[in-house]
């Protein structure tokens, strides 16, 4: 089958890679602007944009597709490349982490006669969360199972009709970092099955969502990174792992403001600690202990501001008279 492919991070770069290696022809890619990252500052291009390159396969890099947007430049852009859509011979769209929100125009050109409209990989089991974070918030809010959702696109937030549902349990070890990789390959796997059955003429059955029940999984902030010690050590576990890779948890220990990426609940059970919340109230082979406003976690990583990310147990020492004392190597890069 002949793609269009909408993507920008690694997420969908790795969906890119894997419908391309079952056999089909991704035709023309849409994905961000370059922008300037790492220490340089340089501009960089997306994962999706550098394997397009690789490939040969068009790119175009509108920062907006609002044809009626107040920026001519911008305008003009937009209107560009949905002239090239309108002038492209495809069979599907694909639509993983693209960024941009697509216009119905843009969704009729897909449904067009003789296509099969516009495929979204969506990270999660809809409508449990709809929006930009559901990696992040199904580990926030506990969930012992997530998984992945192809859905038909409309013109709504992660509205459309689902077309295969994939699942996968989350550990109690889950950071973001790691449920992504996963939940990307389950993706990849998921979108290509759904090509492979249309390319074979298969009928896709759809999935209307429900109109209740769902949840918007809000944009991750900074602002939300510092530790609440006064929440469970359940909850500050949850988040600590949530927040890895971004924004990081953020914390004041012993006078030292950390980054900490992340953490576990005691398999013993600890003595009652009378110390306040967010004192450090012991040690262990892996970390250290601090106290909540119930229970205690187990810190197993961190880091210091211009310093490396350090298993937690390599970060204290013991002073002469029994307290924990912090200690940090610093960079040599």
């Amino acid at each position: 089958m002949k793609i269009v492919f909408a993507g920008t991070p690694e997420f969908a770069a790795i969906a890119m890679r894997a419908i391309d290696a079952a056999g089909h022809k991704i035709v023309l890619t849409l994905t961000q602007p370059d922008r300037r990252a790492g220490r340089g500052m340089q501009l960089q291009s997306s994962p999706v944009k550098m394997f397009a390159q690789e490939k040969n396969i068009p790119v175009l890099q509108p920062e907006t597709l609002r044809q009626t947007h107040a920026d001519m430049q911008k305008r003009d852009a937009a209107r560009n490349t949905y002239e090239v859509l309108s002038d492209t011979d495809f069979d599907a769209m694909v639509v993983v982490a693209y960024g941009l929100i697509l216009p119905q125009e843009f969704l009729d050109l897909a449904s067009a006669q003789g296509r099969h409209g516009c495929f979204n990989i969506h990270a999660s089991l809809l409508p449990r969360w709809r929006g930009a974070a559901p990696i992040q918030r199904s580990i926030e809010s506990g969930d012992e199972v997530t998984g992945i959702s192809i859905m038909q696109m409309d013109a709504g937030l992660d509205t459309g009709d689902v077309v295969l549902v994939k699942e996968l349990m989350i550990s109690a070890q889950e950071t973001t970092a790691t449920l992504h990789d996963r939940l990307a390959q389950l993706g990849a796997q998921a979108m290509v099955e759904v090509l492979n059955n249309l390319d074979l003429g298969h009928e896709l059955i759809n999935i209307a969502q429900p109109a209740q029940g769902f949840s918007y999984a809000e944009k991750i902030l900074k602002s939300e990174a510092e530790i609440d010690w006064q929440l469970s050590a359940t909850q500050i576990d949850r988040r600590i792992r949530a927040f890895n890779p971004f924004p990081g948890a953020t914390s004041s220990l012993n006078g030292e403001h950390l980054k900490i990426w992340n953490s576990s609940l005691p398999g013993q059970t600890l003595p009652v600690q009378s110390k306040l919340p967010g004192e450090i109230v012991g040690a262990s082979k892996s970390g250290i202990y601090v106290q909540c406003g119930e229970g205690v976690i187990e810190i197993l990583e961190m880091q210091k501001a211009g310093g490396k990310r350090l298993p937690a147990a390599q970060c204290i020492s013991i002073s002469n008279d029994g307290h924990l004392k912090m200690q940090f190597q610093k960079r040599n890069d």
